[in-house]
């Protein structure tokens, strides 16, 4: 055992404990931290706008605060982005996490000195827990990898701008820092490849113990260590290699191969991170779900995902929230942002602690008859539908085929395979079933004849990816949604169909 785990593993002990007990008054904190961030903020440009000293309760918090995506914030941060101090929050932010949106371009999301401990203390968090459970801290004896966006930063109206993974590569703790992967003139390396053949060299050679990243670049990353080395799995390269940290995208569909890849079983850890705070992490190895991260500087509300696009959905508390429900989450924070809608979309599967998983996005459906059919439904019912076949899945994206050139409208998959199944037909008609068992009114819809069963489009190896890549979006936090209701995204994969 090195200095580093011997040191570690009393200390996570003892903040698994207090994890534990901070989960037990989860409501409780929540009640006072929505009273902390008023009164810090009610001096503020928007807590002035928004008559936060007349706020006493939650019902008064929700009259005076209504939801907002980032169009909604956007004039604030204009301010801030102008030189304005005490707009938001107090002061101005350390940082902007800049992020892309669908409709806002780019996007600007405010960290502050008071928020920065919730983004480093939850991934500590996720850590500490998984040693304190797994009884193993030697990844703290050798090498960590971050697979990141660029550390590098800007500025805009004087504030430190960048990538969120570029910014905590920042405040990685100096204990651990030395530890690190890739060096710096790696990590500022733009494009992808590039960045990813100089990991490979910088990482063979070293006793790595800790992978992180989203799960299909850490995949390209397995395949090149494996390809440049001459080994059969990273475990060969890499024999003390023991904790796999990932986020960003559902795990499951690349269980399996990325198992493969490793030939060995690690630790995995599963973390809730964004821009605007770290949501969740999984505190214990052997249960399900992420336990929410109730006391870490944001109140935390929900609104029933069918609900959201009402004029005035129902607003409820951490208290009222009911387990095997579709929520919208939206965020109340120390970073400056109020009712905020994030555009994620969460189940809980515990409320003792409360636990939940992340059920996918509320842009990213497929409503174009009515049948709403979200992220969670496609991957349960594709997950269900590749191991009834033992078919190895890649990558997949679903849109509708609202025009087709003959017969009825269907859902169209756009599917890489890493294994085929043996009977693709039969592999299309169960992955119906499952999804007519998923959703109900996409059930109705084929039965009232206005849909037919849908169609599967076998895609090219690395079809994904070469997408990806055509879009300036390969690596980094870059993730392809599961689902669209337009077909921008299926008409430019079609150069890459087999059939």
């Amino acid at each position: 055992m090195g200095i580093k785990s011997f040191v570690v593993k009393p200390i996570a002990k003892r903040i698994a404990r207090q994890i534990a007990v901070s989960a037990a008054n989860a409501v409780e904190h929540q009640d006072a931290i929505r009273h902390t961030l008023i009164q810090k903020a009610k001096h503020t440009k928007f807590g002035k706008d928004h008559q936060f000293n007349a706020i006493k309760t939650y019902a008064d918090f929700k009259n005076a605060i209504p939801i907002r995506d980032y169009e909604g914030l956007k004039p604030y941060v204009e301010l801030i982005k102008d030189g304005g101090s005490d707009v938001l929050w107090n002061g101005k932010p350390k940082y902007f996490a800049k992020t892309s949106g669908t409709t806002s371009g780019v996007k600007f999301i405010p960290i502050t000195k008071d928020s920065i401990p919730n983004h480093i203390g939850g991934a500590r968090s996720a850590l500490f827990c998984n040693v304190a459970f797994t009884k193993d801290a030697s990844l703290f004896d050798g090498k960590v990898i971050f697979l990141s966006g660029s550390p590098e930063m800007d500025e805009v109206g004087g504030i430190l701008t960048g990538r969120l993974s570029g910014i905590v590569n920042h405040l990685i703790p100096a204990w651990l820092k030395g530890n690190q992967l890739p060096s710096y003139e790696t990590n500022v390396i733009e494009d992808w490849e590039t960045k990813l053949d100089r990991i490979v060299e910088e990482t063979i050679d070293q006793d790595m113990r800790l992978i992180s990243g989203i799960p299909p670049w850490v995949q390209m990353y397995y395949e090149r260590v494996i390809e440049r080395s001459g080994k059969s799995t990273v475990a060969e390269v890499f024999p003390n290699f023991s904790t796999f940290v990932h986020g960003g995208v559902n795990f499951q569909p690349y269980e399996n191969k990325l198992q493969a890849l490793i030939g060995k079983n690690v630790h995995t850890v599963e973390t809730y991170p964004a821009s605007e705070g770290f949501i969740a992490f999984q505190d214990r190895p052997d249960v399900e779900g992420l336990l929410l991260n109730t006391n870490s500087g944001i109140f935390f509300e929900f609104i029933p995902a069918n609900e959201i696009f009402n004029e005035n959905p129902p607003r409820l508390s951490l208290a009222e929230i009911e387990v095997g429900v579709n929520y919208a989450i939206i965020l109340n924070s120390n970073a400056g942002l109020w009712g905020y809608n994030i555009g994620d979309t969460v189940e809980f599967v515990s409320k003792n602690p409360y636990r939940l998983k992340v059920s996918g996005r509320i842009k990213h459906f497929i409503s174009a008859f009515g049948e709403h059919v979200i992220g969670k439904e496609v991957e349960e019912a594709m997950t269900a539908t590749a191991q009834a076949f033992n078919a190895e899945v890649i990558e997949f994206t679903v849109a509708p085929q609202i025009n087709p050139s003959k017969g009825i409208p269907y859902h169209e998959w756009f599917v890489e395979f890493g294994k085929k199944p043996a009977d693709i037909n039969a592999f299309i008609k169960l992955l119906d079933e499952k999804m007519q068992a998923q959703n109900i009114y996409y059930l109705d819809l084929l039965q009232g004849q206005i849909l037919k069963p849908l169609e599967i489009r076998v895609m090219q190896e690395n079809a994904f990816r070469n997408y990806m890549k055509s879009q300036g979006k390969l690596g980094g936090q870059n993730k392809v949604p599961r689902l669209s209701n337009d077909r921008k995204i299926a008409d430019l994969l079609q150069n890459w169909i087999i059939s």
